[in-house]
C-alpha cells in the first residue's frame, strides 16, 4: 500500500504491457518514479548507481516503443539496465539484486526473456544484436533488434568490428548510442571527441525521407540500389556540412543528437526510425547520475558508490584501516615513477578503479588511459616497453581475457620488458561470473616467456612491483584480488624478490599444503587447529606460478604423502595441474588434493559466501585436512 501511494504508477507496472497501456503525457511521472525507486533502492542495496540513473528516459521510451520481449533489446554494459529490470518484473525482488541467490548483477537471458544477451563485458552489444537480427531475418520473424551502447563502450575495438559489418549484411538493426561522455570515469580519445561535436539536421532527413520515399515509388529504388544511394547520400550531408561522421561513412543512417532526457521526444523518435529498413544509429545525449546532484557532479565515485544517505548524499564507508590491494598498487607506482623515469601507467578505462589516478594526479604526463580497449592496452604497453619504456598495464582479470592475443603475439613472442598488473583476480563478489577472475593462472601458464606471480600480502605486492620493473625482467604478470588485504603497516622496503622462489611460512611433517596469492594468508591459521588434533601442516606460499618453485616442490615430493593445493583460480590449469605435472614428470606419487574455483562459472555473492561455495574457504581445507587423516597419513 505505501509503494503503491509513493509510486502509483511504477507499483502497476509488472511488465512493459502495463507500461504501453499509459497514454503518453504520463511517461514524465513514469520517469520521475522509476529515478526515485532506483535511488531509494541502491541507498541500502548497493550497486551500479550513475549509469543507470542516466538511462531512466531511454528505459522507458524503449519499452513504450517496442514490443518486447518479442522485439529485442541488447543492453552494453549492464550497469545501465537496472530501470529495465525494474520495469520487466522484477521490480518486488530488485532489493535481492547482486545479492547472493538474488537477481543477476547484469542482464542475463537465465533470468528473464527480455533480457536477449549477456552484458557483463563493455562493446560486445553491436555485434551480438546485428546476429539476433540476422537470425531472425532468416527464420522469417518479424521483430526488430536495438543494440543499446553507451558508457564509454564505443571505444572499445569490438563494437568498430561490429559496425563495420552492420552495412554489409542484409539487417534493419537500431543502435541506440547512449553518449555521456563517460565509461566509468570520463571518457577519452578520438571517438569522444566526435561524439561531443557531432550534430545532425532536421531539415536534412525530412527531405531525404521524402526523396526516399519518392525514388522508391517510381521504382528507381530498391535493396540492390539502397546501400549505393545511402553512400550517395552520406556524400552529399558531408559536402553540405563539411563534415562527415564514422557511422554515416559506414552506410548506416544517422540521428541526432537528442536530448536523452526528454522522454516524449525520444518516443516520437524511436517511433519514426524504429520501423525504417537498414541499419541506422540514433545517437543520445545523457547526464550520467542525472536527477540526483551528488552523482551528476561526480559521476566517477558514483559510479558504484556503496551505502549512502539520500538526504544528505554522504557515502557511508567502513573503515578498517587496511588498504585496499588496488591503492597499494596506485601508492607503490608513483613511488617507483620517482624513482624510475621509465616507468609509465597505462589502463583500459579503469583509472580509479585500479588506482592509477594517483599516478595521473602526481605525473600525467607518464599516464595513459586509451579507453575500453584491452587488447590496444596490451600492445600499447608492449610498444611501449620495446621501445625502452617501462609500462605497468592495470587490466582487470576478466578483461584481460579480451586482450590474450595481444600478450602472445606482441609481448611474450618479442620478450618485451613490461608489467601487467591484473586487478580483480579470482573470485570478486557481487558482479558475478562475467568479472571473476577466474582464469588467468590456467590461460596464461602456457605462454611461453613470461612470469606470472600472485602476492601474499600487501608488502609482497609492492616488492613483485619492485622486481618486475628491474632491467630485462621482459614480460612480467602480477595478479592480486579485489578489496582490501590484511596489513595496516604496508610500506614496507621496496627490495627484490628472486623470481621462481616461493617460502616455507611454516614447518610440518603430515602434509605440505601450497598456496599462491593472498587467499593462502585467509587459511593460515587453520595449521594451527590441525596442530591442536595432532596433525602436523607444513605451508608453503608459492609467489610464482611461473617459473614455479621446483626446490620446493621436490622437497614436499620427497617428505609428504599427502599435498593440498589453493589457489583463488580455477582447478583447471593453475597451480594444482603445475604441481600435478611436476610430480609426474618427475616420477613422484604423492596424493594431491587441488583446490581452488570448480569447473563452472561461480554465481555472484558476497566472496565469503562464494569461498564457502566453492569450497575454498578455511572450513573446506580443515575438511580435506581431516579426510587425509581419516585416510591414514
Amino acid at each position: 500500500m505505501a509503494e503503491e501511494k509513493k509510486f502509483p504508477l511504477l507499483s502497476n507496472i509488472n511488465s512493459p504491457a502495463d507500461l504501453r497501456k499509459l497514454p503518453e503525457s504520463l511517461l514524465p511521472q513514469v520517469c520521475d518514479e522509476l529515478r526515485e525507486f532506483i535511488i531509494e533502492s541502491l541507498a541500502n542495496n548497493p550497486g551500479h548507481f550513475a549509469s543507470s540513473l542516466g538511462t531512466v528516459e531511454l528505459t522507458v521510451a524503449l519499452h513504450y516503443t517496442m514490443d518486447t520481449p518479442d522485439d529485442k533489446l541488447v543492453w552494453d554494459v549492464g550497469h545501465q539496465a537496472y530501470g529495465h529490470k525494474i520495469l520487466t518484473g522484477r521490480r518486488d525482488r530488485f532489493d535481492t539484486n547482486r545479492k547472493f541467490k538474488g537477481l543477476k548483477p547484469f542482464p542475463s537471458p537465465d533470468e528473464s526473456e527480455y533480457d536477449a544477451f549477456i552484458a557483463g563485458h563493455a562493446s560486445n552489444s553491436i555485434s551480438a544484436a546485428l546476429g539476433l537480427a540476422v537470425s531472425a531475418s532468416l527464420k522469417g520473424k518479424d521483430e526488430r533488434t536495438v543494440a543499446i551502447i553507451g558508457d564509454g563502450a564505443m571505444s572499445g575495438g569490438l563494437a568498430y568490428e561490429g559496425l563495420n559489418n552492420v552495412s554489409s549484411s542484409s539487417n534493419d538493426l537500431l543502435i541506440i548510442l547512449n553518449d555521456n561522455n563517460m565509461s566509468i570515469d570520463k571518457s577519452v580519445g578520438g571517438m569522444s571527441q566526435l561524439l561531443i561535436s557531432m550534430h545532425s539536421s532536421q531539415l536534412y532527413n525530412k527531405i531525404r525521407h521524402k526523396a526516399a520515399m519518392f525514388f522508391t515509388k517510381i521504382g528507381l529504388l530498391n535493396k540492390q540500389r539502397a546501400a549505393s544511394l545511402t553512400r550517395f547520400n552520406n556524400g552529399l550531408k558531408a559536402m553540405l556540412y563539411h563534415q562527415q561522421n564514422i557511422f554515416e561513412g559506414m552506410s548506416v543512417r544517422y540521428f541526432g543528437p537528442i536530448d536523452g532526457h526528454d522522454v516524449i521526444e525520444l518516443v516520437r523518435m524511436l517511433n519514426i526510425v524504429k520501423n525504417m529498413k537498414g541499419p541506422k544509429l540514433l545517437h543520445i545525449h545523457t547526464v550520467k547520475g542525472k536527477g540526483y546532484k551528488p552523482a551528476e557532479n561526480d559521476a566517477t565515485s558514483w559510479h558504484q558508490p556503496g551505502l549512502f544517505d539520500i538526504e544528505t548524499g554522504e557515502r557511508i564507508i567502513s573503515e578498517s584501516g587496511v588498504p585496499r590491494f588496488q591503492d597499494v598498487f596506485g601508492e607503490t607506482l608513483v613511488e617507483l615513477a620517482k624513482s624510475n623515469p621509465a616507468v609509465v601507467g597505462i589502463t583500459p578505462a579503469m583509472p580509479t578503479g585500479c588506482s592509477m589516478n594517483k599516478l595521473m594526479k602526481e605525473q600525467p604526463e607518464r599516464f595513459f588511459d586509451v579507453g575500453i580497449a584491452e587488447g590496444h592496452a596490451v600492445t600499447f604497453s608492449a610498444g611501449l616497453g620495446k621501445g625502452g619504456a617501462m609500462p605497468f598495464c592495470n587490466i582487470y582479470s576478466s578483461f584481460m581475457q579480451r586482450g590474450y592475443d595481444n600478450l602472445i603475439h606482441d609481448a611474450a613472442l618479442q620478450r618485451v620488458n613490461m608489467v601487467l598488473c591484473l586487478d580483480r583476480a579470482g573470485i570478486v563478489g557481487e558482479d558475478g561470473p562475467t568479472h571473476h577472475g577466474a582464469f588467468d593462472l590456467a590461460y596464461l601458464r602456457p605462454i611461453p616467456n613470461i612470469t606470472i606471480a600472485s602476492p601474499y600480502d600487501e608488502c609482497e605486492l609492492r616488492r613483485m612491483m619492485y622486481t618486475a620493473q628491474q632491467p630485462n625482467m621482459g614480460t612480467f604478470v602480477i595478479r592480486y584480488p579485489r578489496g582490501r588485504g590484511s596489513l595496516t603497516e604496508w610500506r614496507c622496503k621496496l627490495e627484490s624478490i628472486p623470481v621462481g622462489t616461493g617460502r616455507n611460512l611454516r614447518e610440518g611433517t603430515d602434509i605440505a599444503l601450497l598456496t599462491i596469492g593472498p587467499i593462502g594468508k585467509s587459511i593460515a591459521n587453520v595449521a594451527d587447529e590441525a596442530a591442536k588434533e595432532g596433525i602436523s601442516v607444513a605451508h608453503y606460499d608459492m609467489r610464482f606460478l611461473k617459473p614455479i618453485d621446483e626446490k620446493i616442490l621436490h622437497e614436499v615430493a620427497n617428505k609428504f604423502g599427502h599435498i593440498i593445493t589453493l589457489e583463488d583460480g580455477t582447478v583447471k590449469g593453475g597451480l594444482g595441474s603445475a604441481v600435478t605435472e611436476f610430480m609426474a614428470q618427475n616420477g613422484y606419487t604423492p596424493r594431491i588434493h587441488i583446490m581452488g574455483i570448480p569447473d563452472e562459472f561461480v554465481e555472484h555473492g558476497t566472496t565469503s559466501e562464494l569461498y564457502h561455495l566453492c569450497k575454498m574457504d578455511k572450513a573446506a581445507v580443515w575438511d580435506v585436512i581431516q579426510n587425509i587423516k581419516k585416510q591414514g597419513i
